[in-house]
């Protein structure tokens, strides 16, 4: 591939230690590629434009031995999720990525939360309507739901890792695709605001590029 193209926009860039059980079936539920496995490492890249997904999914598979979970190509952004479940392997595509296309891990930008909602003791319609978009577990009335909004989109999938990480939830629905990510995690009150501060820590981990932008005041 040659390196004269311009450069493109990294607008995410993060790599997932070790996929929990709900994570990962959830991408295996929405996945149209190699679905990823309970304890398999991760990397998510969004670029901008879309069509540029591509190359970096070429320099990824040709060099390394990760499979492709999700490759979605929009015409502004574009995402590739990657796993492996040698976790070497998955640093090495990143390093891959990087170096064949100029660019280095601070080109990404730094994910910023846009909106965050906790609702507690929500109601059977509530509950009912939530469960009818949703593609992972379900919440019950009289539950807590927890709703995140993140910029670029695919830091929401590093969000709901680390949620299920920290606290007994259950991860309703995550959208990683497009201009936000969304994050709907259900359960007790006291296990959400641990797996918010958990989100919040890791989001806030992440260097990169300034992300200029409106953003929420707490995550609780």
């Amino acid at each position: 591939m040659s390196t004269d193209s311009p450069k493109l926009d990294l607008r995410c860039f993060t790599f997932i230690d070790i996929l929990q059980p709900q994570t990962a079936a959830f991408l295996a539920t929405i996945s149209r590629g190699y679905h990823p496995l309970v304890g398999q490492a991760a990397l998510i890249v969004e670029v901008a434009p879309g069509m540029d997904v591509n190359v970096v999914t070429d320099i990824a598979l040709k060099r390394t031995s990760v499979v492709p979970g999700m490759l979605v190509v929009e015409r502004e952004f574009g995402m590739v999720e990657l796993h492996a479940s040698d976790q070497g392997q998955v640093r090495a595509a990143g390093e891959e990525i990087l170096s064949n296309l100029n660019l280095v891990v601070e080109d990404r930008l730094r994910p910023r939360v846009v909106s965050a909602q906790l609702i507690t003791g929500i109601t059977g319609y509530h509950s009912m309507i939530t469960n009818r978009m949703r593609h992972g577990n379900v919440i019950h009335e009289g539950q807590a739901l927890y709703v995140l909004e993140t910029h670029p989109a695919g830091y929401a999938l590093l969000a709901t890792n680390e949620a299920e990480k920290a606290a007994k939830v259950e991860v309703l629905e995550f959208l990683s695709v497009g201009a936000f990510g969304r994050v709907y995690l259900g359960g007790g009150e006291e296990d959400l605001k641990e797996a918010a501060k958990a989100m919040g820590a890791a989001l806030e981990g992440v260097t990169g590029r300034e992300n200029p932008g409106p953003s929420a005041a707490s995550l609780t």
